[in-house]
């Protein structure tokens, strides 16, 4: 269910723009920190996060414009915005993995000075910022069934991996001294493959939702209890879910007796639709075929 009298989206894009107004304070603290001191892996973790500042703004418009009201051309509305943008943040994850893998490469070939040990206190402080942040956002994404919300939400958890690495590598590296220059560079590389493994585990949610894959959230067994609760339907026979950014449409046959005129079934036909739709605010149409029972 959602908050009566505010579309979801609205929610959503202020979970975006507190996202990207934390994301551009970190990547600046990154990159200075991670220059100042010889640390790969710090340099790597700001471009991540460079990184989702740009999925998140991707994300602000794919949201923005699932917004806009059904048209001609678009019957159903702009909702699929809202899934192709979760396909478009895993991309710039997958880039951004790919971006930070060939340079740790690079640098473990490549002698250079041990981290700084500030370096630490730095990831530390960034370590519990995305932590929290994931957990705010993620909490938002499953309660109004977004994947590009839920999307947003593994970018900062991977971000929070990718300090994680870099913290891991950076202590490795103090401890053991000269000649353990690259762990720095190695908990990058590690850290690249935690971001492909995220990437991977949103675009198939996404993907399914392009493809009109019936919803996993049990919405049908709802609509099903909902239609049958309506007097004079005797049973539901067939039950289709689609899910259109945070809207769903549903196609519905329902029993009813069989002497019944075409207008009592018209009418209860027009009653079902109505509970459905006033009972659970997400279903934004249906289409209700009478069957004889």
């Amino acid at each position: 269910m959602r908050e009566q009298g505010q579309h979801p989206s609205a929610r959503a894009i202020r979970t975006t723009q507190i996202g990207i107004s934390v994301s551009v304070i970190l990547v600046a603290v990154k990159a200075i920190a991670g220059n100042l001191g010889h640390s790969y892996a710090l340099i790597a973790d700001a471009t991540e996060t460079g990184a989702d500042i740009l999925s998140s703004a991707l994300l602000w418009l794919g949201l923005q414009y699932s917004l806009k009201p059904a048209d001609k051309g678009h019957p159903y509305g702009h909702g699929k915005a809202e899934p192709i943008a979760a396909i478009v943040i895993s991309l710039f994850l997958l880039i951004a993995a790919c971006w930070i893998g060939y340079n740790a490469i690079g640098f473990i070939n490549t002698p250079h000075e041990l981290p700084k040990p500030f370096t630490l206190w730095v990831l530390l402080f960034v370590i519990i910022i995305k932590e929290a942040l994931f957990r705010y956002v993620i909490q938002v994404g499953k309660s109004l069934s977004s994947q590009a919300v839920i999307a947003d939400a593994w970018h900062h958890r991977s971000d929070a991996m990718t300090s994680l690495a870099a913290f891991a590598g950076i202590v490795v590296a103090l401890i053991c001294g000269k000649g353990y220059e690259g762990a720095d560079d190695w908990a990058a590389l590690i850290a690249a493959c935690l971001i492909v493994y995220n990437a991977s585990r949103i675009l198939r949610p996404a993907f399914n939702e392009i493809m009109d894959s019936a919803p996993s959230d049990g919405i049908d067994d709802s609509i099903r209890k909902i239609a049958v609760s309506v007097s004079q339907v005797r049973d539901v026979e067939k039950c289709y879910v689609r899910k259109m950014g945070f809207d769903y449409f549903v196609d519905l046959h329902i029993l009813v007796d069989a002497d019944l005129t075409v207008a009592q079934g018209h009418d209860i036909a027009h009653e079902v639709k109505n509970k459905l739709m006033t009972t659970d605010t997400r279903i934004k149409g249906a289409l209700i075929h009478v069957e004889p029972y």
